[in-house]
């Protein structure tokens, strides 16, 4: 499975049915733990040697976790931990515990589970250094090969995938202030606590403590792994100050490029991104909302009101190979994520930053639920929700779908006549779709969805079925109008029944619509 690291410049289940070790450790000794914490002062963790945070991403690379030193090999465990070492952009350690029926003991250091190629550097090692993290493996697969398939390391990120991905998008513990002109806070994970499952065991538990300036927190995970792998999520947090922005389940990927911007210069590969939009479905509006997401030309935060919220999601709908031609990468295997609330979620929106950037190397997307009710200092919230990691239909959706949206001048041919208009065009398949004959009627609703409908003008919108590949087609042309930020929505219908998601869509200044011609 493909693993690469980069950073930021961010259907209701029943919970995983799941027996743990009994009385080794209950989740209210780590909300005790956070509690106490949040009571005192913040005491950021402790750095590991500069050596170690000033290697290159590919020298940290070169040190190599040996497999056979993972924890639980010898067991009956078809689960095993295998352990990250800290470095370059994991700048400190974290304590890990295992725990099983005799309770619970530390996991020590053991530098000969590494193989460093740089024997002056593996002289520099601390023999007690401890780890920044550590990646779950699993037999994904139908024999007995151990799989990675989810990994916990750096500030609160944690990412997985399903039995047929490759590593990409991260999911977090929590946000605080993404996006803002103050400045994110990043909050971490300083200790976790692993129980042993028990032999042929399909699922797995573990404890998180969370700590930042304004916030701590204790979290449990209970872990599901397969074609789509599934994390029941349970936290408690504890704010020592107030937050202007909280994120809850916030996901975070990189968008680079797509078939809805311009290539920049110099790139061979048709598409580079690890998402290529977030989908919503607000139950209240009875309603799917699908955003494919950008590259902006600066920061932008869109807020999604929703009536009530049922489930939102980072999702990479591009899954061939030909839409991206990188054999080393394969985007066309990285996983979509989809949260689904359970508990403790009240009113609020759904949040997305997009941030510049001239890189695939950096995740510039944030996807979060922002409570509607203020967070003040002292406050106590418990909230629960399943986060689950696989293909493009992991949200359960029924519906039929925007699969590409291709954006281009609207005064050229096979664009228009129109001076300072787009031609925006956005092909819809599956669901009810897929059950039609090619001369059925359906008809397109657009309209200008954030209030600013003096903002654009929409010239003409119409839907035909192409045959090549059996999409129905929605053609726009629209003319953004001063220089306020537009959002246009789209949908087919037919006999005024949606047949689709609403495919919405921002064409503002910002949007970075032709910034790398």
């Amino acid at each position: 499975m493909h693993s690469g690291k980069r950073w930021l410049i961010g259907l209701i289940l029943p919970g995983l049915l799941y027996a743990h070790a009994a009385g080794a450790l209950e989740f209210k000794e780590i909300v005790d733990k956070a509690k106490a914490r949040a009571e005192g002062e913040y005491q950021p963790p402790p750095s590991v040697p500069g050596f170690l945070r000033n290697l290159s991403y590919r020298a940290y690379q070169s040190i190599r976790f040996n497999p056979q030193a993972s924890l639980w090999r010898e067991g009956r465990s078809r689960f095993q931990v295998m352990m990250v070492p800290p470095g370059s952009y994991y700048t400190h350690t974290v304590k890990l515990n295992e725990v099983d029926a005799d309770g619970v003991k530390p996991i020590p250091f053991d530098k000969s589970g590494f193989s460093f190629p740089d024997p002056e550097l593996a002289k520099r090692v601390p023999a007690d250094l401890g780890y920044s993290g550590f990646k779950l493996t699993y037999p994904m697969g139908e024999g007995d090969e151990q799989n990675q398939f989810l990994v916990f390391a750096g500030a609160s990120y944690f990412r997985g995938v399903g039995a047929d991905n490759h590593f990409g998008l991260s999911a977090r513990g929590i946000a605080i202030d993404t996006g803002l002109p103050s400045g994110e806070e990043v909050p971490s994970f300083v200790e976790f606590w692993l129980e042993r499952p028990g032999g042929g065991s399909e699922r797995m538990r573990v404890y998180g403590l969370l700590d930042g300036p304004s916030v701590t927190g204790a979290y449990r995970f209970d872990i599901q792994p397969g074609a789509t792998t599934r994390i029941d999520v349970t936290a408690e947090l504890f704010y020592r100050n107030a937050v202007d922005q909280p994120g809850l389940a916030p996901l975070t990927s990189m968008f680079y490029y797509g078939e809805n911007t311009a290539r920049p210069r110099g790139e061979w590969r048709p598409q580079v991104h690890d998402s290529s939009g977030l989908l919503i479905h607000d139950q209240g509006a009875g309603e799917w909302l699908w955003r494919p997401l950008t590259n902006p030309s600066r920061l932008r935060l869109s807020y999604l009101q929703v009536d009530r919220l049922a489930g939102f999601g980072l999702m990479q709908r591009d899954t061939q190979f030909d839409q991206f031609e990188d054999a080393e990468a394969r985007y066309d295997k990285r996983p979509s994520a989809w949260v689904a609330p359970r508990q403790g979620w009240s009113n609020g929106e759904v949040v997305l930053v997009e941030i510049p950037t001239d890189a695939e190397t950096n995740d510039n997307i944030v996807a979060f639920w922002k409570p509607k009710e203020p967070v003040k200092q002292g406050d106590h919230r418990t909230f629960a929700y399943s986060l689950l990691f696989g293909d493009k239909n992991v949200s359960g959706q029924d519906i039929g779908r925007a699969l590409q949206t291709f954006v281009g001048d609207g005064n050229r041919p096979g664009g228009g006549t129109e001076e300072g208009a787009y031609r925006i065009i956005v092909d819809f398949a599956g669901g009810p779709l897929d059950d039609l004959k090619p001369n059925a009627a359906i008809v397109s609703k657009v309209s200008e969805g954030s209030g600013n409908s003096d903002a654009v003008e929409i010239i003409e919108h119409f839907v035909e079925y192409v045959e090549a590949d059996g999409t129905w087609r929605l053609s726009m042309l629209v003319r953004p109008v001063g220089e306020k930020a537009p959002v246009l929505r789209g949908q087919l219908l037919l006999e005024n029944k949606p047949l689709t998601e609403t495919w919405t869509y921002s064409i503002g200044p910002d949007s970075g619509l032709g910034q790398k011609q």
